[in-house]
């Protein structure tokens, strides 16, 4: 087994390559504005780091959010991408199912809530009973609207630094690792699991739409 991982649903782009036994190498950088950029040479780099070449990969792990729509789309693009190329699977997984697995190595064993920038003075989060148990759905709310739910928990996550009023108790790690989810992947590999579709988790509409009642030109 040769998992190569990548997400890229938060300002981090991040990029592993896992055996099914350990992490072989990985890679992060946190730059919002430049997925497009950073993804393909990161994804070079964990390889030659590993000393292996891209059609040895037997499966591809892939974030699949929530995030939001520009930065997300381009590792699930990316992911699908090399997913037909060679010909091996493709496995989706909750962004946020990462960062609280990346919790567990941390030494949060829980009960906790991982919560991501969802931008527009909004995080993306979910509450969790350990590491690998999500409590219910992910969402999006102003920090302010959850502040009941969260209370008295750990949370892990940018968005929860970014709101100390709400989450008091924000500790490490602050961004996402594809070391993580891939760990995570090979684990329920493992087991038999089920993966997500690698279809975009937004929650939202994009930021970006088509304008209302725009004029329409056409050709006489």
């Amino acid at each position: 087994m040769l998992l190569l991982a990548v997400d890229t649903a938060t300002p981090a782009v991040t990029v592993a390559l896992h055996d099914g036994e350990a992490v072989l190498a990985e890679s992060g950088q946190v730059d919002a504005r430049r997925h497009g950029e950073l993804l393909i040479p990161s994804v070079d780099r964990v390889l030659a780091e590993a000393g292996l070449k891209l059609d040895a990969v037997t499966g591809i792990v892939v974030g699949v959010g929530p995030g939001p729509y520009t930065g997300l789309r381009v590792g699930l693009v990316t992911a699908s991408t090399f997913a037909a190329v060679l010909g091996v699977p493709v496995h989706g997984l909750c962004t946020l199912d990462g960062l609280a697995y990346a919790a567990g190595t941390a030494g949060i064993e829980g009960p906790f809530t991982v919560a991501t920038d969802a931008r527009r003075k909004e995080v993306y989060w979910a509450r969790y009973e350990d590491p690998r148990t999500r409590v219910g759905e992910p969402a999006v709310d102003r920090p302010a609207e959850i502040a009941e739910q969260v209370a008295g928990l750990p949370a892990v996550g940018q968005g929860a630094l970014l709101y100390p009023e709400v989450f008091p108790d924000a500790r490490a790690p602050e961004h996402q690792s594809a070391a993580a989810l891939a760990s995570l992947a090979a684990e329920r590999l493992a087991a038999g699991a089920e993966f997500l579709p690698p279809t975009p988790l937004y929650l939202r509409r994009p930021d970006a739409q088509v304008p209302k009642n725009y004029k329409v030109v056409t050709p006489q």
